[in-house]
């Protein structure tokens, strides 16, 4: 599934839904490490971006969004719409970060 057929909208402009496949959703649960905990620590001390934690979480959304079009792909969805992240500390420092949406399949309209 191509990613720009994954949106935050209920539609995607010059398509139209022939199936609502159902709720989709990606879902995983990451620690830091210790190592990394020390790492970002240290980057607080000089303020501005935390890197080492702003690229576990992105890897991490990038782990869930991949999974959930994965179980789109698995419904026989070519489309997922309404596209929404979520995260949850599950305990301290184990995070849970879910993507859902709607599965859908659609085509292009014609003029």
């Amino acid at each position: 599934m191509q990613e720009s057929m994954t949106t935050t909208s209920f539609s995607i402009e010059g398509y139209r839904i022939t199936a609502n496949l159902g709720v989709v959703r990606g879902i995983t649960v990451r620690s830091r490490s210790i190592f990394g905990t020390i790492g970002a620590s240290i980057q607080t001390l000089f303020g501005g971006d935390v890197t080492l934690f702003s690229e576990l979480c992105d890897k991490t959304r990038a782990d869930a969004s991949d999974m959930m079009l994965h179980h789109a792909e698995e419904r026989g969805a070519n489309a997922v719409i309404g596209s929404r992240y979520d995260a949850t500390e599950v305990m301290g420092g184990v995070s849970e970060v879910l993507c859902y949406g709607t599965a859908a399949t659609v085509v292009r309209e014609t003029a």
